[in-house]
Formats: structure tokens, C-alpha cells, sequence
């Protein structure tokens, strides 16, 4: 089997990515509960007994819902830095057991080798992800307020890529959110917009990308179809029609990549 990746599940009600390939198989993230993420993982063929590690990209409840569930009762091996550990809000009498990586330095899980790398986001230590199994590499970053240069080094190398195209600025300024959470969102330190995420993708696009997969869209200031669009305009006016973008969706599976 060569690399895989879809995303199980992505919103604010939870985010979740499969990554796995012929011997290893890893969640980015665990924002449902374990017995969603099962149900999930079993229809694209994955039981929930071959996940052999969790990557926490940061503590925020969307993203570790089924954290403690899928340690305690399924043994699923947890990886995090020491920042997102000591953000999350956890029982005072629950004892994780962790590996602890620290930014910017890889790992292995498997076969598979994790390449953690920071990002801008309203959390303790938060990372996006570039996961490679030697031959291909794919990126997981849904939770930035501005793309850094790091950010496009590190995604410019990926074949596929999940990334946040969060909101529209226009409906999210007409939107009746306080002015204070508005100002959060749209902060250096916040989510990404839809035109943020088309400079990006343009930026980065080359002949080796080949699928982005928008995430973690919001229901009430962004459109599935205005995010798409924008993305996809992007890319043609810079002649890059072979590079396919799909939706990822809070309560349904997106589309399943593999490398060719």
C-alpha cells in the first residue's frame, strides 16, 4: 500500500486525519469521541487496532475529545510537546502516559517518519505535521492565523496537503460574533481565511503537489462552495489544473488520497 491520507473528520465540533501507509498507520489529531473515530476508521477499512500512534497538533478541545478514551481503553500510544501536554485540560486524577517530541525535531512512528513544525495559532506549542514514508510526503496544518515562511518550506515538498481555509473575511465581519472574537480569528495568531489559504496554495504549488484538502471551514462565516472556488481560480490562473482540491466535512469522510 503506498501513503494514504484522508480526513475522518474536520470543524470546530472535531478534527481528525488518517495518515498510514502499507505497515503503519497514525491519527493526527482526536477531536470525536473513540467510538466515532472507529466507526469512521472501520469504513475506510482501517480498524482501530492497526492506529499505532495519536499526534497532537495542539490542546484545544476540537482537536483532543477522544484523547483520553482512545489511551485508557484502546492503548493507543500519544505524542505531543510538552506545551500542548501541560495546555490540556485534563482530569487532575487521569495519568496519560506521553511521548514527548519537541518542535521542529522529527520522529518516528513505525515506518512512517513525523515532522512536527510550528505554527501561529492561540495555543501553547501548536504544529503542523509533514508525515513521509520515504518516498512520499504529506502535510497536516489546520489551525494557523498566517502562513510563515516556515510553514511554506516545510508544505512546499508535501503531495497532498490538509489545510484550513477557515472563513470568509466579508462574512465574517457581517456575522453577529463579538467584535473581540472576530478580532482573535482574524489575528495573526487565529485561523486562516479563504484568500490566505489560495496565497499559500499558489505559493507552494509545484509539479509534485497533487490534492489539498480544505479544512476546518466554518458553518456559520465561510461556504464550502466559495472556498473551493477561490482555490481552485487560484490555481488555474497560475496554470496549475492538475492540482485537485476537495472538502473535508465535520459529520462525513473526504475523499481518500494515495500516492500513484
Amino acid at each position: 500500500m503506498s501513503l494514504q491520507i484522508c480526513v475522518l473528520a474536520s470543524g470546530s465540533s472535531g478534527n481528525c486525519t488518517l495518515v498510514r501507509s502499507a505497515e503503519t498507520a497514525i491519527l493526527v489529531d482526536a477531536g470525536l469521541s473513540a467510538r466515532e473515530t472507529t466507526r469512521r476508521l472501520e469504513s475506510v477499512g482501517c480498524p482501530l487496532a492497526h492506529i499505532r500512534a495519536i499526534c497532537l497538533s495542539h490542546e484545544h478541545s476540537d482537536h483532543t475529545a477522544g484523547v483520553s478514551v482512545l489511551h485508557r481503553r484502546h492503548k493507543i500510544p500519544l505524542f505531543a510537546n510538552s506545551g500542548t501536554i501541560a495546555g490540556l485540560r485534563l482530569d487532575a486524577n487521569e495519568q496519560l502516559a506521553w511521548n514527548v517530541f519537541q518542535t521542529g525535531s522529527p520522529f518516528a512512528i513505525g515506518g512512517l517518519r513525523v515532522e512536527p513544525f510550528s505554527v501561529p495559532h492561540d495555543a501553547s506549542d501548536p504544529v503542523g505535521f509533514v508525515v513521509g514514508d520515504g518516498a512520499t510526503r504529506v502535510g497536516v496544518v489546520t489551525d494557523m492565523g498566517s502562513a510563515t515562511h516556515l510553514i511554506r518550506e516545510r508544505l512546499r515538498s508535501c503531495r497532498a496537503i490538509v489545510l484550513e481555509a477557515n472563513h470568509d473575511v466579508a462574512m465574517l465581519q457581517d456575522s453577529e460574533r463579538p467584535w473581540s472574537l472576530k478580532q482573535r480569528i482574524l489575528g495573526r495568531q487565529g485561523h486562516l481565511s479563504n484568500e490566505h489559504a489560495a496565497d499559500l496554495i499558489a505559493d507552494i504549488a509545484g509539479p509534485g503537489l497533487e490534492h489539498i484538502f480544505l479544512a476546518h471551514l466554518s458553518s456559520e462565516c465561510n461556504c464550502a462552495e466559495l472556498a473551493l472556488k477561490t482555490a481552485v481560480q487560484r490555481l488555474e490562473k497560475l496554470g496549475h489544473r492538475h492540482v485537485r482540491v476537495s472538502l473535508s466535512y465535520p459529520n462525513q469522510i473526504s475523499d481518500v488520497w494515495h500516492a500513484a
